[in-house]
């Protein structure tokens, strides 16, 4: 059910992996996506798997990923529909954020001690576009000083092959980027880009990461195209 899962005082976090779930084929098993070809009864059992087991009784709070940098902030408001967001940010304890991936970089971020916690989706546009940036700002804002993140699985660069002047681009916006196959090719590394963002801000950076095309137990839309699945980056304060 996890690639990883841990917690640093009161916040508890995790990324999953396509284990445990019952999606049939060709998501085999614990598809979280909210859109998509499988079956919404089963991607519904999943999300209720995983919650009863990493936050029992909790409310989650996810949005609807666009690649770009809008952060929403869960208030102590009632649950408003999916934002149109690629990131969420809280200071309140109960709410498990949730964030989707298939080969982007999702982020998981949180100072304990100011009781502030975020999930980012760190895809190309958003690394391009600065949602690291964004997220830490609103974290911020919010009373946050000593944020810890943690970088999940997501394609990388050895595997994420694009055209030259894409790479040209995107690294001439975020140099870390800059990347080359394992077979010579132009690629970009985003999970790169996005820890030198992060350093950059004076984070401390947990990298957690392993390749979602080469590992069979993640999903990879770059590998499987319109049958992958999702995994999810998942963190809440503890009430």
């Amino acid at each position: 059910m996890y690639a990883f899962r841990t917690s640093l005082g009161p916040v508890e976090l995790a990324f999953t992996d396509r284990h445990g779930g019952v999606s049939g084929a060709p998501y085999d098993s614990l598809n979280l996506a909210a859109e998509g070809g499988d079956d919404p009864a089963a991607t519904a059992e999943n999300l209720r798997r995983v919650l009863a087991d990493f936050a029992p009784g909790a409310e989650v709070r996810d949005a609807h990923q666009v690649h770009g940098r809008t952060v929403a902030v869960v208030d102590d408001g009632p649950p408003a529909p999916r934002p149109d967001a690629d990131a969420l940010v809280t200071d309140r304890s109960g709410p498990v954020l949730l964030v989707r991936a298939a080969d982007c970089v999702p982020v998981l971020l949180a100072d304990p001690g100011r009781g502030v916690v975020a999930a980012a989706h760190a895809g190309r546009g958003g690394v391009v576009l600065g949602v690291v940036h964004e997220t830490l700002d609103r974290m911020r804002r919010l009373g946050a000083t000593d944020v810890t993140a943690w970088v999940g699985p997501h394609v990388c660069g050895g595997c994420y092959e694009v055209p030259a002047e894409m790479r040209a681009e995107v690294a001439a916006r975020v140099p870390a980027t800059f990347a080359t196959t394992s077979w010579g090719t132009p690629a970009l590394d985003l999970g790169a880009g996005v820890r030198a963002q992060l350093e950059l801000e004076g984070v401390e950076v947990v990298d957690v990461a392993r390749c979602t095309v080469e590992g069979d137990d993640l999903y990879s839309h770059r590998r499987d195209g319109a049958g992958a699945g999702r995994i999810a980056g998942l963190v809440r304060m503890v009430p």
